[in-house]
């Protein structure tokens, strides 16, 4: 009955002890310096180089934007795991999510979005915790 005991009390202990790490990792979540990464597959293939030197750098001049790059696929092998079929791509980071949050609502953000998104057939975001 004292092993049962023990074992028992063990596996509560580590059952509280597995959700502590959760709680405190979603607090500094919005702490967490992070990567946004935004790939763009334009209508017209025509139009990348005035969609990188026009459209995107509008994106890096946001407030709450740490470092911006931008830039179009390399010219690497074709090889199953690489996809070359976007046009422009662009990597914004930031301090926190909550910058990144910020950055949403950002007057050039929006300009760029209302300006540019005609431009563009899909869109897709790449957001890492880093």
């Amino acid at each position: 009955m004292t092993q049962r005991r023990n074992f028992l009390k063990t596996i509560s202990a580590a059952s509280a002890a597995a959700f502590l790490p959760i709680n405190s990792i979603g607090q500094n979540m919005k702490k967490q310096p992070m990567i946004h990464q935004v790939y763009f597959w334009l209508h017209d293939e025509n139009d990348t180089q005035e969609f990188l030197t026009a459209a995107v750098p509008m994106l890096g001049k946001c407030k709450t934007v740490g470092r911006f790059i931008a830039g179009t696929p390399a010219d690497t092998e074709k090889r199953e795991v690489v996809d070359h079929s976007w046009q422009v791509s662009c990597t914004l980071f930031f301090d926190s999510l909550e910058d990144q949050l910020a950055y949403q609502k950002d007057p050039l953000h929006l300009e760029f979005i209302d300006k540019y998104s005609s431009m563009w057939k899909t869109v897709k975001v790449y957001d890492i915790a880093i």
